[in-house]
């Protein structure tokens, strides 16, 4: 990657405002006005990230979003995605295929900041929630970090790096209720208590991969009215 991001919106006051906004705080950025061209930009530029609008003519962001995740080129692109709607749909459906972010329009530049420095501090480093202090081994379970994965006993799941933060954060708070509020805080680097369904598609993710390597074992508890509980 090449520290430019790819901005891909067909509204081209909203992709310049994006664009100058995002020069204003020092990131060079790249500019596609349709989903066709953004993709064949991805591939060719390789940005660090992709602002990403929903609804484009012909080839949408969803569709978007989906080859570049199925693309070996750009697969571990992270994507903020743009969209003038709020229905829930919309956002689980972008989750699902691989979104990392979701900003509705109208949105403030400062939001919009704040959401791309915490997706770029994923890109290629150590995740962000790790640290030297941090715990890497507990009871049957390993992290490692320099590849995004969890290690139970002899087997490896293969992780995004907002599902290893995620897991990450369980794993140091083991045993303790982790809040959404916390989680969506310290991954994303914002607080929104109502943005709870973020966290519910992510951990049902992680949660369906973790399922997969811990031999029958529930790892993951979900606390109703809480957040989220790592057991070991």
């Amino acid at each position: 990657m090449n520290n430019q991001i790819l901005v891909v919106d067909d509204d081209i006051s909203i992709n310049e405002l994006i664009k100058i906004n995002l020069e204003l705080a020092g990131y060079k950025v790249l500019q596609a006005y349709d989903g066709v061209k953004g993709f064949a930009l991805a591939k060719q530029e390789v940005p660090s990230l992709v602002v990403l609008d929903v609804m484009m003519p012909d080839v949408d962001g969803f569709t978007v979003a989906k080859r570049i995740r199925e693309n070996s080129v750009t697969k571990d692109i992270p994507i903020l995605m743009l969209t003038a709607l709020s229905q829930l749909n919309d956002k689980v459906n972008g989750f699902n295929i691989g979104v990392d972010d979701y900003l509705v329009k109208p949105f403030e530049i400062e939001e919009l900041l704040v959401r791309v420095r915490a997706l770029l501090k994923r890109t290629n480093q150590i995740p962000k929630s790790a640290s030297v202090r941090d715990l890497l081994t507990l009871g049957e379970i390993t992290l490692l970090p320099e590849n995004y994965s969890v290690q139970i006993n002899d087997k490896i799941a293969k992780l995004t790096p907002i599902e290893y933060d995620i897991f990450n954060i369980l794993f140091q708070n083991h045993g303790n209720t982790v809040s959404s509020s916390k989680l969506l805080k310290d991954v994303w680097g914002y607080s929104e208590d109502d943005d709870v369904e973020t966290i519910r598609v992510h951990i049902r993710h992680l949660r369906s991969k973790i399922d997969k390597i811990s031999g029958g074992k529930k790892y993951i508890e979900t606390i109703y009215g809480g957040g989220y509980k790592l057991n070991i």
